[in-house]
């Protein structure tokens, strides 16, 4: 399938989950997330969900990932649609955060942090195939951020359902995940 293809049929399918089917595989991705062995993390580039889109509960693994890594620093993006852009924005317990035009939820702060000292980035997609490949919102912010990231930055998925096949449109400028997390199983790309 084609990317534009794949983006429509899984939005829909997101959108079509109830607030208790989607409570309930919100807990089984963190019960997965919880088994994947990760090294002790300094910095994690993370993103806030958004609820018009049904998008996946990342506060819990993001907390889950605070737990284990104490004195994280934890990034939020916030994204520049005139250049095509993101920046990660470090945060804390006092930092503001509202919503864009686009309704995406950004942190106010302005204290960047460079991608090459990012240890791990939560990456949002709508679907991904069984190479390690994501289909996301089609803008391409993610791929041209983790192009500047360090060549170890762990890269984790989440999503509601199992891989398709194939994408058969990637290019040399998409970026496989190391992992996707899904509520049945933990996906390793790095083999």
């Amino acid at each position: 399938m084609l990317k534009t293809e794949i983006r429509k049929i899984y939005k829909d399918k997101r959108l079509q989950l109830s607030s208790s089917q989607k409570e309930k595989l919100d807990d089984l991705l963190l019960i997965q997330f919880q088994k994947l062995p990760l090294p002790y993390l300094q910095v994690l580039l993370s993103y806030w969900p958004i609820a018009a889109m049904n998008e996946i509960n990342t506060h819990t693994i993001t907390d889950f990932i605070e737990f284990r890594n104490p004195g994280i620093h934890i990034a939020y993006p916030v994204t520049d649609f005139i250049t095509h852009k993101m920046t990660a924005i470090l945060t804390d317990e006092h930092t503001e955060f509202s919503e864009n035009m686009y309704r995406i939820t950004e942190p106010i702060a302005t204290e960047k942090i460079s991608p090459e000292l990012i240890d791990i980035v939560l990456v949002p997609l709508l679907a991904f195939d069984t190479r390690g490949y994501r289909v996301g919102y089609g803008k391409g912010f993610y791929d041209r951020f983790l192009a500047d990231c360090k060549k170890d930055v762990i890269k984790i998925g989440l999503s509601y359902f199992e891989p398709i096949n194939i994408i058969e449109d990637t290019d040399g400028n998409d970026i496989k995940l190391d992992h996707c997390i899904t509520p049945d199983k933990i996906y390793d790309f790095n083999n």
